[in-house]
Formats: C-alpha cells, sequence, structure tokens
C-alpha cells in the first residue's frame, strides 16, 4: 500500500502567518512580484466566494470585495513542508516529493517497524507529523491505496482523525475510484490540460473516462489521454523516493536593505561560506537553493541547477548574479542551500589558467563535440578585417575555427 500525506491549503497556512488571519475572512495569496497578476492559495472562506488559485486578481476582487491578501511566502513554505518530509524520514519511510503539501511513501517495508499492521504505519505517520514538524495550521489528511494517483484520491476524501484505505483489489479499486470528479487530475502535470476538455464533452466523473476506449483518447489527447484513463482506474506508475542528503545552508542578515553591488557582495560571501563548510567533505555542488527576505514583506526563492556539478566560486557567481536580478525587492536577508551534490570537485579551474598545451586540447575538444551536434559552421573565429571602418559590419569577419 502507498500512503499519501496532504496538507490542504498548506502554502496559505504558512504564507498566511497563523490562525487568526484564517479567521478574519476570505485570504488569497496575493501574486508574486514580476508575474501575471493570478492570485495564490484562497482559504475556504474564500471558497464560498467561488475563489480559486490562478483567478485573476481583478475578478477575485470582483466576487469578493472583502478579500485579504497575504504576501506569498516560498521560502516559508519550502522551509516548513522539508520539515515534514524530513519527519516521515524519520520513522523510516522512502519519500516520493511532490508539490508543498503532497508527499506518498509505501508502507510495505514499514509494517514490521510499527506494530505489523497498516494502522501502526499510520499512526506512527500522525505522531511523527505532531510531533517533530511544526504544527500544522489545518490537519494533515491522509489516505492509503495501492497505487499514487489513488492515494491522492483517498486522502482527499480522507478527515482530520479519519483516514481513508482504498480497497486492495483492482476491480474495487475502479469502482472506489468512478465516482470521484476529473478534477482530481489536475494534480498531475502530465494530464492537468484534460480536465476542462472532458468536462465540456459531459464527462465528469472518473468512471466516466475509464468507459472510454482507449484508442480514442489516444487519439484526441495524445499520450496524457491513456495514461488519464489508467490513474481513473487506479493505475499508475512506481514512486520515486527522493535521497535523504544533510542540510548545507549559509545565511547572511544584512544591516539595511540592499540592491545592486551590495547584494552582489552578500552573495560572494555566502558562496565562500557554502564551499569553506567542512560537510561538503569536498563534494562538487550539483543544485542550490537562493532565498531571500524582502522588505516590503514576503520571500522569493529560486532554484538552480548547474549544468555539471560545481564547486569554482567564480562559476558559481556567474550563474547565481543573473537569478540575483530577478529580486522583485530590495531585501534585507540572503540565504544559500546545497540542494543536490555531486563527486568530489577535485580541479576545477578556469580555461584561461590552464597552460597553453591543455587549453588548446580542451579547445579542440569543445570544437569537436559543437560540430558533431550543430554542423560544421558550429565553431567559428572572428577576424579583423577593417577596424577602423565607420560601417560596423566591414570591422569584423566570421571565418571556421581550425583548431
Amino acid at each position: 500500500m502507498i500512503v499519501c500525506v496532504l496538507l490542504p491549503r498548506f502554502t496559505l497556512a504558512v504564507a498566511a502567518g497563523g490562525r487568526e488571519v484564517l479567521a478574519s475572512g476570505p485570504v488569497a495569496l496575493a501574486p508574486e512580484s514580476g508575474r501575471e497578476q493570478l492570485i495564490g492559495e484562497v482559504s475556504a472562506a474564500a471558497e464560498a466566494y467561488g475563489l480559486r488559485a490562478g483567478l485573476r486578481l481583478g475578478e477575485a476582487l470582483g466576487r469578493c470585495p472583502t478579500l485579504r491578501l497575504v504576501a506569498p511566502d516560498p521560502a516559508g513554505v519550502a522551509d516548513a513542508w522539508d520539515a515534514h518530509v524530513r519527519a516521515l524520514e524519520d520513522i523510516g519511510a522512502a519519500v516520493e516529493v511532490g508539490p508543498p503539501g503532497i508527499a506518498w511513501f509505501g508502507a510495505g517495508g514499514l509494517k514490521t517497524l510499527h506494530g505489523g499492521t497498516l494502522d501502526g504505519v499510520l499512526e506512527a505517520t500522525r505522531r511523527a507529523l505532531r510531533g517533530h514538524a511544526p504544527a500544522p495550521l489545518v490537519p494533515a489528511r491522509i489516505g492509503a491505496a495501492p497505487s499514487r494517483f489513488a492515494a491522492y484520491a483517498a486522502a482527499g476524501r480522507s478527515r482530520a482523525r479519519r483516514t481513508e484505505v482504498a480497497p486492495l483489489s483492482a476491480a474495487a479499486l475502479a469502482a472506489y475510484m468512478a465516482p470521484l470528479s476529473v478534477s482530481l487530475l489536475l494534480s498531475r502535470p502530465e494530464v492537468a490540460m484534460l480536465p476542462d476538455a472532458l468536462e465540456r464533452f459531459g464527462i465528469a466523473t472518473l468512471g466516466g473516462l475509464a468507459k472510454l476506449p482507449r484508442a480514442a483518447l489516444a487519439d484526441r489527447f495524445g499520450p496524457p489521454g491513456p495514461l488519464a484513463r489508467d490513474l481513473a482506474q487506479g493505475k499508475d506508475t512506481p514512486l520515486v523516493p527522493r535521497t535523504a542528503t544533510e542540510r548545507l545552508e549559509e545565511r547572511l542578515d544584512l544591516p539595511e536593505s540592499a540592491s545592486g553591488v551590495q547584494l552582489q557582495r552578500g552573495m560572494e560571501l555566502l558562496i565562500d561560506r557554502l564551499l569553506a563548510r567542512r560537510e561538503r567533505r569536498g563534494r562538487a555542488l550539483r543544485a542550490v537553493v537562493l532565498s531571500a527576505r524582502l522588505i516590503e514583506g514576503g520571500t522569493w526563492r529560486a532554484h538552480v541547477t548547474f549544468r555539471e556539478p560545481l564547486a569554482d566560486p567564480r562559476r558559481m557567481r556567474l550563474v547565481l548574479g543573473q537569478k540575483l536580478i530577478e529580486l522583485p525587492s530590495p531585501t534585507d536577508a540572503l540565504r544559500l542551500r546545497a540542494e543536490g551534490f555531486g563527486p568530489p570537485a577535485g580541479d576545477q579551474r578556469s580555461l584561461l589558467a590552464e597552460p597553453a598545451a591543455i587549453r588548446r586540447a580542451r579547445l579542440r575538444e569543445a570544437v569537436r563535440q559543437a560540430r558533431s551536434v550543430a554542423g560544421p559552421d558550429a565553431a567559428l573565429r572572428i577576424i579583423p578585417v577593417d577596424p577602423e571602418s565607420r560601417v560596423p559590419e566591414r570591422r569584423l569577419t566570421l571565418a571556421p575555427w581550425d583548431p
């Protein structure tokens, strides 16, 4: 059996800052700076007015003039959800992590650790979420089923103190899924575009979707069609648990709001501190998360995956410096966290620091790889023809580069 942990409106609960805000009336996450004016997660009171995540701000205010907007907190959401996932890993679970608020793990191997029954595993899950992770404003919903998507559907039907367990046999599971809405497919990016089209055709339940011929769905929707039919019947791919790693991060509190060159210097200091940590053990960094606390309220977060594992501070500054440009406002705190590790760093000197012979050999190999992918004109060199010309096109020309 696969267990799904679901925290409804998790993003809003963390960003809003407490029960008093949720109890004050209709609440929604404000649109993120620099993006399209679409609201984020909404509270239960806002749902009563017909509001939902992704609605345009003008339309949301038109439906609910008393709507209260709170600043989005993506960094706080990520930290709080990571604490919940680590709490699940503490009971021995191999967790596959979805969007913040959704996680799955297999219960089969945990039964011997927690009483030998599924009920023991579910009780241990609740204790872990209550005891080790920060207490959620909305209690976690837990569902169990033979597949990932069916477990998510079961978690949506559960209550705070009642776990929903779906049937184990294939026929009973298909009957269990039949009356559920096709809107559940929105949780899977691969088939998220199907619910609107299916509802226009009059197909509102997963049972109606499961009755459609596989060939017809493939002809109309392509690969997402048969996949959605399998999900409606309770079939899904195996779990892909994340690899548990140690937490390695550095934080810098700025004495006053910073931007521009000052902020760039702060980021360089964070990179140097992170690479100097003993816990890194000489490993390169495969991915990092750069986050900031904004002066005007809320937070900003960017996930960066390097093209190859890095331990060279200069190359990391070039990549992360481009992300700082996306900051919507000045900040008073910066944080850099290692998200994934690569092999031991070894020698990562820049190309110009190499001896001439090694530099030419590396250039020849780079040209060979570029030409094998993009053709013989992939590597060109710049030749000055008439540098003093008043016509820009006459000053330089391109010619094939011959190593």
